[in-house]
């Protein structure tokens, strides 16, 4: 296990755990989003559990390889439906953001890979 990977996949889980957190605390720059994409605010806690539980498996993933591999591809799809969201609400100026936090996953998931 290289020193890159460690380091890549704790950034990619801090992300992710950072993007969760701010839609459990509300973060203005995240709900209101959320609702101009016309994302149903039911959804909302789920959002942030799935971006947690997808966390909670990289870090765990750097013991345990396999539940990183199916946690990083689970962020993947989670970011992947996210740019479709956007994508849908036409607001294609915010399509780079879900992808900022999605580079770090894949990254991690290649490096995994090479590991």
């Amino acid at each position: 296990m290289s020193t890159t990977y460690v380091v890549i996949t704790l950034l990619a889980a801090a992300m992710a755990g950072f993007s969760a957190g701010s839609v459990f605390f509300h973060a203005q720059w995240v709900v209101q989003p959320l609702a101009d994409y016309r994302v149903p605010r039911a959804l909302w806690p789920w959002l942030g559990a799935a971006k947690a539980a997808g966390a909670a498996g990289l870090v765990a993933g750097l013991f345990v390889p396999v539940v990183g591999a199916v946690a990083g591809i689970g962020l993947v799809f989670y970011f992947a439906g996210a740019v479709v969201t956007v994508t849908r609400a036409r607001w294609y100026s915010h399509i780079p953001f879900p992808m900022v936090y999605a580079a770090p996953v894949i990254a991690s998931l290649a490096l995994g890979l090479t590991a």
